[in-house]
């Protein structure tokens, strides 16, 4: 994993920090795929039941860092740069368990779209959010017009994306896209509280409702439905007379049980 993207785990809570406080945490492709890494580690971690996501320094993410793609030809920049960023967010985006966004710093263009993952966002007072990239002849690359629409609003996604309008803390929660305003210095812990609420209540519940909330989002629609169907089916006795009857080479008798 990136050493400018950290993951560890405490009990229930898993931690996923940004840590190039130098660089305002832009993303460098190996930051992107660490982010992709760390959301497999917390997939596979059967004690963790809620993460939150955070950036050192003064910014939560500025984006992507334009050392990294600037120079990219288009071809590249399409079958690299652009979706390893969205196969990254994806695998955040999905996580069988919810995940909380900590701005104690900006978040600008790519780092709003990383915002965008999370399940629920607490912003301290004083930052500042935004879709900057047409003030650069460039358009959102990792879900900037898509999963910011979908979650936000085509409406103030056009205020930033189109006309470069910069929002408070406080004008992003009356806008919905912060979940909490909390003063400065308490983004982390307000988080925490949070997901102590969530840590508390039934894991596998918790886990369900997301997946149907993605759904309904649009977010990973097949897989949730897909997977309530198979676990609603996988202990029936019906099941176990199907396998019964396949190793026995008979044809089966059913009981809708």
């Amino acid at each position: 994993m990136s050493p400018f993207v950290h993951l560890a785990f405490e009990g229930p809570l898993a931690r996923l920090t940004l840590k190039r406080a130098d660089k305002l945490n832009a993303l460098d492709r190996a930051m992107i795929d660490g982010l992709a890494e760390a959301a497999r580690a917390i997939d596979a971690s059967a004690e963790t039941r809620v993460a939150i996501l955070s950036g050192e320094g003064k910014a939560f993410c500025a984006g992507g860092d334009i050392a990294a793609w600037g120079g990219l030809p288009p071809l590249e920049m399409w079958r690299d740069w652009t979706r390893a960023g969205h196969r990254a967010f994806e695998a955040l985006a999905r996580l069988r368990v919810p995940l909380i966004a900590a701005l104690t710093g900006h978040a600008f263009g790519g780092g709003l779209e990383l915002v965008a993952v999370a399940d629920a966002r607490v912003a301290e007072s004083g930052i500042k959010l935004g879709l900057p990239e047409s003030g650069l002849a460039m358009a959102p690359g990792w879900s900037g017009t898509q999963r910011l629409v979908r979650r936000f609003g085509a409406s103030v996604v056009r205020r930033m994306a189109l006309a470069g309008a910069i929002f408070s803390a406080e004008e992003g929660l009356a806008l919905g896209l912060v979940d909490e305003v909390a003063a400065r210095g308490e983004g982390v812990v307000r988080a925490e509280t949070l997901a102590a609420d969530i840590a508390k209540r039934g894991p596998l519940a918790v886990q369900v409702v997301k997946a149907m909330i993605n759904a309904a989002e649009g977010e990973d629609r097949d897989a949730p439905i897909e997977g309530l169907a198979g676990a609603l089916t996988a202990f029936t006795e019906d099941l176990a007379e199907g396998l019964a009857a396949f190793r026995a080479k008979r044809a089966p008798t059913f009981s809708a049980r």
